[in-house]
C-alpha cells in the first residue's frame, strides 16, 4: 500500500455544485437527491426523514434498447403487482386471525383490542399469528414480450382528474407539481379524497408531515388540529413507510409510538389503533425465543409484556408449579405491503424446503456423485448439498462465484433446466465468463430480466419459471418484494441456491433476506475457501472481519491519498481520474470509477460530478443538463441504476448506451430518471466492478462510514484501488466498530414456525 503526498501543484477551491433539479419544500426530488447514503438504516423511523428512499441509489439489471428500456421496466412493474394479487388472494383465503395475547396488557393489549373490534366487522382483520403453509397459487405467465411491444403499465391519471386535484393544491397552497403524482397514488376520486381527509397528502413521495399540516390548515381552517384522528392515521402511515426506505419491514410499538410523540401527535397509541382498524396497518405479535444471557437480555418491550402478564395474574414470584410460563412476545407494527411479501416469501421457502422428499433426495444425491467427486473444496459441498436440499445458502466473495458457476453446468450435464441470475448487467457479464461460449442461451440471466420474462427460460403451464435449479448470485441485494416473487415463480420439487457476500451492504428495498436465512439456520449453508486475489483482495477481505490491514502493493495496486478538505479531495480525485490513473496503472478513465459516500456535501457525487464532467467532457449540457458521451446513472425503475453513456438527443429524448444496449429516455422522464455517473454512491455501485475504482472519504461524510460501506466501495476495483482519505480516524473507527445498521423484519420468525432448523 503506498501513499501519495498532496499535489504540489496549487488546487482550485470548492467546485460548484449542481443545484437540486426539482424544486424546494414537497417538490418531487430526481434520483440524485435520494438515497441511503443520507440517513438510512436507523431503526428509529423518525431518524429516516432526510432520506426520500433507496429508490435511485441500487444498481439493476440492463434497459432494453430504445422500446425495450420502457418495457421492461413496465413488465417489471406488472410482476409486482401480480404478486401482489397473488398475496392479497391468499390472505383472503386464510381463516380469521388466531386468538392470542389474552394475556397481554398495556400497550400491547390495546393494540389487539383494536383487531379484535373489527374482526366481525366488514374491516378485513390486521394480525398475523404464525401462518401455515397455503397452498401454491398457479401464476399467469408473462407475455415475452416482442422489442417493439410494450406491457401496459400503470395507466396515466385523466386530464380531468389532474386538474381537479391541481386545483385543490392551488386552494391548500401545495405545488400544483404534486398534481398527477397524487391522482395517480389516490386513485378515482383523488380530489375529494383529498377534500375529505388533507392529509391523505403525506401518501405522495417526498412529501413531510408539516408540510401536509400546511394543506391542511389551509383547507380545514379552525377545525385543523393536531389532535384530528385522521392526522394521527396519517402519520402513522408516513412513519412505516420511512421506516420501509430504510429497510424495516415493521417496527416495534413503543418504537412507533415514541416516534408519532416527537411528530406532535397528543395520542400515540390511539393513533396506531385507528391505523390498524382502518386497515393501513396490521399488528403482529411474535412469541420470542430466550436470548443469548436469559431473559434479562430480551428487548425491553418483551421484557414489559411479560412482566405485565405477572402481574395480570397476580403472580409476583412466577408461575406456579406445572403451569408453563409466559413466552415474552414482540409486538411490531406494520404496512400490509411488506408484510404480506414477507409472508409470501417465508411459505415459498418452506415449500421449496419441504417438497424434496428424501427418496428424491437420495436419488440425487448418487446421481451428482460423480460431478462432486470431480471438483473439490466448497464446490464439492455446495454440489452434494444441492443435491440433496431444495434451499441452500452459497456465501463468498468474488472469486466465490466460480463455485455455484460450476454447479450450474454440473446439474446442466445431468439434464436439469438450470438457471443463473445477477443483480446487475455487469454480474450477468462475470457470471457468463465462467461458462464459457458453449453456454445454451438463457442460463446467464439478471434477476429483474428473469421476473419481467425479457431472460431466461420462460415459464410453464402452471405459470412457474421452466427450470429444475436457479442459482441466485448478489443474494444480499434482493428485497423482500423481490425475493418473494422469485420464491413464488419456482416450481414444486425446484432447487434454489442463494449465493452472495454477506459483508456487501444490503438491499436498497425493504428487508434483509440473506442475512436473515443465515441467521434462520433452516438449511445448509456452504461457505467458499476460495479468497479474492491480490493486494486488493487481501485489504477487503481484513475489512471483512474488522480489520484495516496495511497490504504490500508492489504494482501501486492499493494508494492512499490523504488530503486536508473537500477541495482538495475533489481536486485530487479529478486528477487520478483523468491523470495519475491512465498513466501509471494504465486504466483508461472511463474504466475508473469514482465512489463517495452521498449525494450531497462538498465531496459527493454532484460536485464530484461536476468536477469530472469539466475536465472529461466540458459542455454546455444542451439536453438537461448533459451532452453526447457523458457518464450517466440511468434509473429505468426505483430501486435499479444502469450505468450508461450518452449518445445523442433529439425530439424523442436523452438517447443512451447502457452497457450496449440502446435505450431512449423521454424528455420528461429525463429529470427524474438520469443523472451523470462519473461518481456514485456505493449502494449505487453494489453488484458492479470496475478495473480501477477511486473512493473518496470526505471529512465531512464520516457518519455515514461503516463496515459494510467500506467493504462495499473498497471492493468495486478489480485491479487498483485509490483511496482519497480525509477521514483520518473515522476510516479505521468504522471498520472496526461500526457494523450494518440494524433492520427489523419479521422473517426468520415467520420462517421457523414453517421448516426445522438445519444440524
Amino acid at each position: 500500500m503506498s501513499t501519495e503526498p498532496a499535489a504540489a501543484e496549487g488546487h482550485p477551491g470548492p467546485a460548484d455544485t449542481d443545484a437540486p433539479r426539482a424544486g424546494q419544500g414537497a417538490e418531487a426530488t430526481g434520483p440524485e437527491e435520494t438515497g441511503p447514503e443520507e440517513g438510512t438504516g436507523t431503526p428509529d423511523p423518525d431518524e429516516t426523514d432526510e432520506g426520500s428512499g433507496a429508490a435511485a441509489d441500487q444498481d439493476g439489471a440492463t434497459a432494453e434498447g430504445k422500446d425495450e428500456g420502457a418495457s421492461e421496466a413496465a413488465a417489471e412493474i406488472a410482476a409486482q403487482r401480480e404478486l401482489q394479487e397473488r398475496i392479497a388472494q391468499r390472505k383472503a383465503a386464510k381463516e380469521g386471525p388466531i386468538a392470542a395475547g389474552g394475556k397481554l396488557s398495556g400497550t400491547a393489549a390495546d393494540l389487539l383490542a383494536a383487531v379484535r373490534a373489527v374482526e366481525s366487522g366488514e374491516r378485513p382483520a390486521a394480525v398475523f399469528s404464525e401462518p401455515a403453509p397455503a397452498p401454491r397459487k398457479v401464476v399467469a405467465e408473462p407475455v415475452r414480450r416482442a422489442p417493439a411491444a410494450a406491457p401496459a403499465g400503470r395507466a396515466e391519471p385523466a386530464v380531468a382528474a389532474v386538474d381537479a386535484v391541481r386545483a385543490i393544491l392551488t386552494e391548500g397552497g401545495a405545488p400544483v407539481s404534486l398534481a398527477a403524482p397524487a391522482a395517480a397514488t389516490l386513485g378515482e376520486g383523488a380530489d375529494s379524497a383529498l377534500r375529505d381527509d388533507p392529509w391523505q397528502l403525506l401518501r405522495i413521495p417526498g412529501v413531510r408531515p408539516e408540510q401536509a399540516d400546511g394543506f391542511a390548515r389551509a383547507l380545514l381552517g379552525a377545525e385543523c388540529g393536531p389532535d384530528d384522528e385522521r392526522r394521527g392515521r396519517a402519520v402513522t402511515v408516513w412513519l412505516l413507510e420511512q421506516a420501509a426506505v430504510a429497510g424495516h419491514t415493521a417496527l416495534d410499538a413503543p418504537l412507533l409510538t415514541q416516534a408519532l410523540g416527537k411528530r406532535a401527535v397528543p395520542d400515540p397509541d390511539e393513533a396506531v389503533q385507528s391505523a390498524i382498524a382502518e386497515g393501513d396497518a396490521l399488528v403482529f405479535q411474535d412469541a420470542l425465543e430466550e436470548p443469548p444471557g436469559g431473559p434479562d437480555r430480551a428487548p425491553e418491550s418483551a421484557r414489559k409484556t411479560a412482566a405485565e402478564d405477572g402481574a395480570e395474574d397476580g403472580s409476583e414470584d412466577g408461575p406456579e408449579d406445572g403451569e408453563e410460563a409466559a413466552r415474552p412476545v414482540r409486538v411490531l407494527v406494520g404496512l400490509e405491503r411488506y408484510a404480506l411479501a414477507e409472508e409470501s416469501l417465508a411459505d415459498g421457502l418452506a415449500r421449496l424446503v419441504n417438497s424434496l422428499s428424501k427418496e428424491d433426495s437420495s436419488q440425487a444425491l448418487a446421481d451428482w456423485e460423480p460431478a462432486a467427486a470431480a471438483a473439490s473444496g466448497s464446490t464439492a459441498e455446495l454440489i452434494r448439498a444441492s443435491a440433496g436440499h431444495g434451499l441452500v445458502l452459497h456465501t463468498g466473495a468474488e472469486a466465490a462465484r466460480a463455485e455455484p458457476a460450476a454447479l450450474v453446468q454440473a446439474a446442466a450435464r445431468l439434464g436439469l433446466r438450470v438457471c443463473a441470475a445477477a443483480h446487475t448487467v455487469d454480474g450477468r457479464r462475470r457470471l457468463a465468463e465462467h461458462f464459457g461460449p458453449g453456454a445454451p442461451e438463457g442460463t446467464a440471466v439478471t434477476v429483474s430480466g428473469l421476473l419481467s420474462g425479457a431472460e431466461g427460460p420462460g415459464r410453464d403451464r402452471d405459470g412457474a419459471l421452466a427450470v429444475d435449479l436457479l442459482v441466485v448470485l448478489d443474494a444480499p441485494q434482493l428485497d423482500v418484494e423481490t425475493a418473494a416473487m422469485l420464491a413464488e415463480s419456482l416450481p414444486d420439487g425446484a432447487r434454489l441456491v442463494l449465493s452472495g457476500d454477506p459483508s456487501v451492504l444490503w438491499s436498497a428495498g425493504p428487508g434483509r433476506v440473506f442475512a436473515d436465512l443465515l441467521a434462520a439456520r433452516v438449511c445448509p449453508q456452504i461457505a467458499s475457501r476460495t479468497p479474492d486475489p491480490g493486494p486488493v483482495g487481501e485489504l477487503v477481505s481484513g475489512i471483512g472481519v474488522g480489520e484495516l490491514n496495511q497490504v504490500e502493493a508492489p504494482g501501486k495496486e492499493v494508494v492512499i491519498v490523504p488530503v486536508r478538505d473537500a477541495a482538495e479531495a475533489i481536486h485530487r480525485a479529478v486528477q487520478l481520474v483523468a491523470d495519475s490513473v491512465p498513466r501509471a496503472i494504465g486504466v483508461p478513465s472511463e474504466q475508473t470509477q469514482v465512489i463517495t459516500p452521498g449525494h450531497g456535501g462538498a465531496a459527493g457525487t454532484r460536485a464530484l460530478n461536476a468536477a469530472l464532467k469539466e475536465r472529461l467532457n466540458p459542455g454546455p449540457g444542451r439536453f438537461g443538463g448533459f451532452d453526447p458521451d457523458d457518464r450517466v446513472a440511468y434509473a429505468p425503475t426505483p430501486g435499479r441504476t444502469v450505468p450508461g453513456r450518452v449518445v445523442r438527443a433529439d425530439a424523442e429524448g436523452l438517447h443512451l448506451d447502457c452497457a450496449g444496449t440502446p435505450v431512449v429516455v423521454p424528455q420528461d422522464a429525463v429529470e427524474r430518471t438520469v443523472r451523470h455517473g462519473w461518481a456514485l454512491t456505493a449502494h449505487q455501485a453494489v453488484g458492479l466492478r470496475w478495473p480501477a475504482a477511486v473512493v473518496v472519504l470526505p471529512g465531512d461524510a464520516t457518519q455515514a462510514l461503516s463496515r459494510p460501506w467500506v467493504y462495499t466501495a473498497f471492493g468495486r476495483g478489480e485491479r487498483h484501488l485509490s483511496v482519497v482519505h480525509g477521514a483520518d480516524a473515522a476510516l479505521p473507527r468504522a471498520v472496526a466498530e461500526v457494523p450494518a445498521k440494524p433492520r427489523t423484519t419479521r422473517l426468520q420468525t415467520l420462517l421457523r414456525a414453517q421448516v426445522p432448523t438445519a444440524q
